[in-house]
């Protein structure tokens, strides 16, 4: 029997959906249901490698976690990751199959709906119900015709819609009662109720907002959330949160290291920084527009990017390039992911135009190797021990490109499939690697800690997040009628 489903819409972007789906998962597998997360399309770069060998949404692997099973291809069919000039990479169902401008692409999705409800048509087989997350605003009525992750799906699935708004930016009855006010009629019967999401202080204040919006919408009023403040703790879903979940943890005023981060307009996998932002010890700096480099940084990482030239270029535009140089020349250390490390490198050429306009640009030269971005790309989880100390270290590649030169006979990774990645400079004080999610094991993260100085942490980075994802289930159940919610879902 085909599971149940219920989908999650919001009156605009970062309105908490993401979250609360999360949260959900979490808390109907804590009752003993089957769940899964589905996001038809998705627009970001923070991506995640599935078992099956595909690429889908960093929230929705999170979801899935949350779920308590395994992310696959089939949980976000279709995921754009913004690129330069060329528009988007356009993700089906975990491999790529091209790139589109926005208006090109708007033609394309019908031919996308297919995949869409291909994939979800096999999560439906394989548990009890399926929460289905929309993508920025449900009232995007000039979008409508082609729409394939709000409206455009609720119709194709017969999915009944929860409407999310967000109290926390202002506005949030005149988002919800004007989205009940703008959409299609025919899609309006399918809003069943709606979520007030991110409420700051005494709730009762906003008994009667909430009456308000349920008489004029009609719609089941499914309850008043607080802000959750812990949510900085779990993967953001897009660089817009990534300054949010830079609050500082207890205790980490005294903070002994300072790691600067250069935040480029291509950043990808920013997820990397995750476990580094939440140690006590440490000050997460991230750079943007030009914002000079402090000179007291312990540590500048080069995170990953779905345009190494591009960003080379903006690199050098804002001169963070002579910012970095400067700072090696000080006896700085410096450490690129992904797109960072081939910046680190003599030089990246794209001739066939995978990332861009087919080129090459001079990298900062300060690991020799070069970089060719061609061949097909690498999507594995990898686990190994870095060369110089063995230290375990797990993760995933998710890139385009090879990487050659001098440099790599120095590597700073041994996989346990027998090959080598990374390179280390001659000095010792430059490293970069191909592996996302480096930092995600306590002992690698705290190996490279204490090189830097810190004292020993007590963080353990993925029991934390399962503790947060518990307490999300815990605060959504205080605050949801979830009963209601289970009789929406058909």
């Amino acid at each position: 029997m085909a599971a149940r489903v219920l989908m999650f819409q919001g009156t605009g972007s970062d309105v908490g959906k993401s979250l609360i789906v999360a949260g959900l998962c979490r808390l109907l597998a804590n009752r003993g249901l089957s769940v899964r997360p589905f996001k038809p399309q998705n627009m970001s770069n923070n991506a995640a490698v599935t078992e099956d060998g595909g690429e889908i949404g960093r929230a929705q692997a999170l979801q899935a976690r949350a779920a308590r099973v395994a992310p696959s291809v089939d949980m976000n069919p279709v995921l754009l990751k913004p690129q330069s000039e060329v528009g988007s990479q356009i993700v089906v169902q975990g491999r790529v199959v091209g790139t589109a401008k926005a208006r090109e692409y708007q033609a394309r999705k019908p031919q996308l709906m297919a995949y869409v409800l291909d994939s979800y048509a096999k999560l439906r087989e394989q548990c009890d119900i399926v929460l289905v997350e929309g993508a920025g605003s449900a009232s995007e009525v000039n979008l409508r015709a082609n729409d394939i992750a709000n409206m455009g799906f609720a119709r194709a699935a017969n999915a009944p819609v929860v409407l999310i708004g967000d109290i926390d930016r202002g506005g949030v009855i005149a988002s919800l009662c004007g989205t009940a006010a703008v959409v299609d009629p025919e899609d309006g019967k399918l809003i069943a109720g709606f979520i007030v999401n991110k409420m700051r202080g005494d709730p009762s204040l906003f008994a009667s907002g909430m009456d308000f919006i349920a008489g004029r919408t009609g719609w089941a009023p499914i309850g008043l959330v607080p802000h959750f403040r812990e949510a900085h703790r779990l993967p953001a879903e897009d660089v817009y949160g990534l300054e949010a979940s830079l609050a500082p943890e207890p205790g980490a005023a005294g903070a002994r290291l300072r790691i600067v981060v250069p935040v480029l307009p291509h950043i990808a996998n920013f997820d990397d920084l995750d476990p580094l932002r939440l140690e006590p010890d440490v000050e997460l700096i991230l750079l943007r527009n030009g914002a000079p480099l402090p000179v007291d940084a312990d540590l500048v990482i080069l995170p990953g990017s779905k345009a190494t030239i591009a960003d080379l270029a903006a690199l050098r535009g804002y001169g963070w390039d002579a910012d970095i140089i400067a700072h090696h020349r000080r006896g700085g250390r410096v450490l690129g992911l992904c797109g960072g490390y081939q910046m680190l490198g003599r030089s990246v050429s794209d001739p066939d135009g995978i990332e861009g306009p087919p080129g090459s640009a001079a990298g900062l030269g300060l690991i020799e190797v070069e970089t060719e971005l061609a061949g097909d790309k690498s999507l594995i989880a990898v686990n190994g021990r870095t060369v110089a100390d063995d230290v375990a270290v797990a993760g995933y590649e998710m890139h385009i490109g090879r990487t050659v030169g001098v440099a790599t006979q120095n590597p700073l990774v041994r996989l346990d499939d027998g090959r080598f990645d990374g390179a280390i400079s001659a000095d010792g004080r430059v490293a970069g690697t191909y592996l996302h999610g480096f930092f995600a094991g306590d002992a690698q993260r705290a190996t490279w800690l204490a090189r830097l100085g810190a004292p020993a942490s007590s963080l353990a980075y993925e029991a934390l997040v399962e503790q947060t994802l518990d307490a999300l289930a815990v605060h959504l159940e205080a605050h949801l009628d979830v009963e209601k919610l289970l009789s929406l879902a058909r």
